[in-house]
């Protein structure tokens, strides 16, 4: 996504929650955030066609099946983080452990 610059633009950032409004994104990105919001709500039956049409004439099978497969882990990864009730910024990585000889 965002694939017209290597570095996403500061405006492309702050304009996302509007991406529908906002000048900033390609058709292709707009379809791709067509199809992370539709996959993100569904709660029953399927992506509304006009959206599943548009994201199959923006990407091929496979992009569109690994797109799929990303927005479903982050959602995934949020639920769990949503369910333990995690406080955002408060993630520390684990201090890497010295391994005992003969172990």
């Amino acid at each position: 996504m965002f694939e017209t610059t290597n570095k996403l633009p500061r405006s492309a950032l702050h304009g996302l929650d509007a991406w529908e409004e906002s000048p900033y994104y390609s058709d292709r990105e707009r379809a791709a955030l067509a199809w992370t919001e539709a996959v993100t709500n569904v709660r029953e039956g399927h992506v509304p066609d006009e959206v599943y049409e548009r994201a199959r004439m923006s990407f091929s099978e496979k992009e569109l099946a690994d797109l799929t497969l990303a927005v479903t882990v982050i959602n995934s990864w949020n639920r769990l983080n949503i369910a333990a009730r995690t406080v955002p910024g408060t993630y520390q990585p684990a201090k890497p452990r010295e391994l005992k000889k003969g172990a």
